[in-house]
């Protein structure tokens, strides 16, 4: 069968490739390639691994592999070495997401900066984003809004104090069944229901500071509230970017982990192994900021494409 996307839309990702190289460069930016098996798998409860099995010698290593959700496990081994800014761009696999905007296997791009706080790295996430719309001779407006200010401003809710019967009211006319809803997932569904919709296409939103229980790998700020310094990066409607200011209490992230895998219990998911390696080096993280973009979303952007098989070469269907 013929290839899905376009002569002109393979060309589009190779520009995009050759630009996000001459980025980097021109920053001093390390590119680097990490394995793309690992003895330890992603935790996080809404997003499932691929699992594999070697047959090789069995002082080789645990048997069963797991194909990486994102490098950002061994990005950070590397920064904890001392490698210093860098990134990868390459392929990343998870299982049971395939769709319209969706594929099992896809490219991501992330990097991580030494000394950068979460709002300077967004900052440099729309320069990239900036420079990859160049390609085709396009600029955006840029907006920034914490979390909070982005819910005050679009619902007139305040996203940190508000009940979860005044956050269920907000969605209005969107029917959702509430079985099992936390308030985090109350929250995600106004965003993605209620505001998100609502970006202009031509606008690159910075959202920064989330909830302190959304933090994911993010330090949390105290105050209050406690924020996540994190931040998300969209370009109308498409979510490209999240990133952190990145955690480097290596107890504290066993405990996230521990937590993930308890929820995973709940929802009768498997538990996952722990990147043990990961822990063992992260109390020597230097002080950074981190963030993955989707590339596949960024050159659906550029396209102004729905459908992510006007993108990719051969879609999962056609693999």
């Amino acid at each position: 069968m013929l290839a899905r996307a376009t002569r002109d839309a393979l060309l589009l990702r190779a520009r995009l490739y050759d630009a996000i190289r001459s980025f980097f460069a021109a920053r001093g930016v390390l590119e680097v390639e990490t394995p793309v098996l690992s003895a330890a798998a992603n935790t996080e409860p809404n997003i499932e691994s691929f699992a594999t099995r070697f047959s090789g010698p069995a002082d080789a290593g645990a048997r069963e592999r797991w194909l990486r959700t994102s490098p950002e496990f061994a990005l950070k081994r590397l920064l904890a070495a001392g490698v210093g800014d860098c990134y990868e761009l390459g392929r990343v696999f998870r299982d049971a997401e395939a769709g319209r905007r969706h594929n099992p296997e896809f490219t991501l791009l992330e990097w991580y900066r030494v000394g950068f706080d979460h709002r300077q790295l967004a900052a440099e996430t729309v320069a990239l984003v900036q420079a990859a719309l160049a390609l085709a001779g396009r600029r955006a407006a840029v907006i920034e809004r914490s979390y909070a200010a982005l819910f005050i401003e679009s619902l007139d809710l305040d996203p940190h104090r508000a009940g979860i019967a005044d956050l269920r009211a907000a969605l209005a006319n969107v029917v959702i069944d509430p079985a099992g809803l936390t308030r985090d997932d109350w929250l995600d569904l106004l965003m993605t229901h209620r505001i998100q919709p609502t970006f202009p296409a031509g606008r690159i939103t910075v959202i920064h500071d989330y909830p302190a229980s959304q933090c994911a790998l993010a330090r949390i700020r105290a105050g209050d509230p406690p924020l996540a310094e994190r931040f998300e990066v969209y370009l109308g409607t498409q979510e490209l970017a999240n990133g952190y200011h990145e955690l480097s209490d290596a107890a504290e992230q066993r405990a996230r982990f521990e937590r993930d895998n308890a929820r995973r219990r709940g929802r009768g998911q498997r538990e996952l192994p722990l990147d043990e390696r990961l822990l063992a080096a992260l109390d020597g993280l230097p002080d950074c900021a981190g963030v993955a973009l989707g590339i596949e979303r960024l050159l659906m952007a550029l396209l102004g494409s729905e459908a992510i098989a006007d993108v990719l070469a051969f879609p999962f269907d056609q693999a």
